[in-house]
């Protein structure tokens, strides 16, 4: 009979070979691999005492972070286990992906995720961190994402006794020189576009980004009762998003789904210009026509931004067309986010305080909008000159 025991305290059966007892197996739980299988280390002795002192002593020796909980497990068969057991319950599907997308290209199959965690250091991780820069010429961010990731799962790791340290904590990661460009339309680029866009089926989406800076996910999240047509405002309350979802066993399905959006700040009331809330009256007007046409079979889902159908507009649609757009009308393509920059950047022309433009913007820290402020800075910074050379003018 085996001594029946609470998960994780560990188990003790006879040993029987062949209808034979060769003696006495103690076995506990160490996690689970990359297919999901359960890993148990195990114990075998002459005597039940004995193999129960080797069980105790392990547990001790865990307890004390002494020891890992299987002397084959390695990084890339924990890293799948703490994905799918412990990250996977608070990681939003989007976040997950990108987890996944982590131990897929840089831990499945790898130097690294081949280790053994009881052999793990930090000197291994720093050498793949070098590799990955220097002979594989990954940009810094990739390292630096790399490594924001990977702290977790050791994090965890070293919580349960699998390593007497987070080894993350002890690399040196690359400094980024580059800097960050933040492209936007300027005040002439801004009319041209949206004189381009007249007619457009996405031209009322295109006024609304350049009028309240919402991203994209909050502009295809909006429903109409999120807009207040009597104050003039609309209300951020979710995002809608297309995200790949992934199982256990690799089956990974893309779907749309609404979620709440990036972080508190993010849920903000914003006014909208006067001249955008008439376009949405008419845009409404319009798609309740397309309603009526077509009865039960519309999708009626509320949302502001639709096909006309009702279904969800594919997120890679609106910066397919605003590169083409602006293509015709000869001006450098920009990201779809720099239609938000550009919403930024003119409310700091008009010398809106950047705490207000933090605010209207979402930002959960007032250093994001003041880079966009920098930006703007630079672009003004010799008319400032020039009014200085007034100033001194003798």
């Amino acid at each position: 009979m085996a001594n029946k025991r609470a998960n994780g305290e560990g188990s003790i059966n006879k040993y029987i070979v062949n209808g034979v007892q060769k003696g006495w197996r103690a076995s506990i739980s160490a996690g689970r691999d990359e297919n999901g299988k359960l890993i148990r280390k195990q114990f075998y002795g002459k005597t039940q005492k004995e193999v129960k002192q080797k069980l105790e002593n392990y547990k001790k020796d865990l307890s004390l972070g002494a020891l890992p909980s299987d002397d084959k497990l390695t990084l890339e068969q924990w890293y799948y286990t703490w994905l799918f057991d412990y990250r996977i319950k608070d990681l939003k599907p989007k976040s997950f992906e990108k987890y996944e997308g982590i131990y897929r290209n840089y831990i499945k199959d790898t130097t690294l995720g081949k280790i053994k965690l009881k052999d793990l250091r930090a000197t291994h991780i720093q050498q793949y961190y070098n590799k990955l820069l220097d002979d594989n010429k990954k940009p810094v961010s990739t390292i630096k994402g790399l490594n924001t990731r990977l702290k977790p799962c050791l994090a965890e790791a070293e919580k349960q006794g699998y390593i007497q340290k987070n080894y993350c904590k002890m690399v040196t990661l690359p400094k980024d020189n580059s800097t960050k460009e933040i492209k936007v339309l300027t005040p002439s680029q801004q009319k041209l576009f949206i004189e381009a866009i007249k007619g457009h089926n996405l031209e009322v989406l295109f006024l609304v980004a350049l009028g309240t800076g919402l991203r994209l996910g909050e502009l295809l999240g909006l429903k109409w009762s999120d807009i207040d047509f009597t104050n003039g405002t609309l209300t951020v309350n979710r995002t809608l998003q297309r995200v790949t979802e992934i199982s256990r066993d690799g089956n990974r399905e893309s779907k749309i789904i609404e979620q709440f959006p990036k972080t508190k700040n993010s849920i903000r009331t914003i006014p909208i210009p006067q001249n955008i809330i008439s376009r949405l009256k008419d845009h409404k007007i319009n798609q309740n026509k397309d309603k009526l046409k077509l009865g039960e079979s519309y999708f009626n889902n509320d949302y502001v931004f639709c096909d006309n159908l009702g279904y969800p507009i594919d997120d890679k649609r609106p910066a397919r067309n605003l590169k083409s757009i602006l293509t015709k009308i000869n001006i450098d393509p920009i990201k779809f986010h720099g239609l938000r920059h550009t919403y930024a950047t003119r409310l700091f022309e008009a010398n809106v305080p950047p705490k207000t433009v933090q605010v209207l913007m979402g930002h959960y820290d007032i250093s994001i909008t003041l880079d966009i402020y920098t930006h703007v800075m630079e672009s003004t910074k010799i008319e400032s000159v020039d009014k200085l050379n007034e100033i001194f003018a003798l």
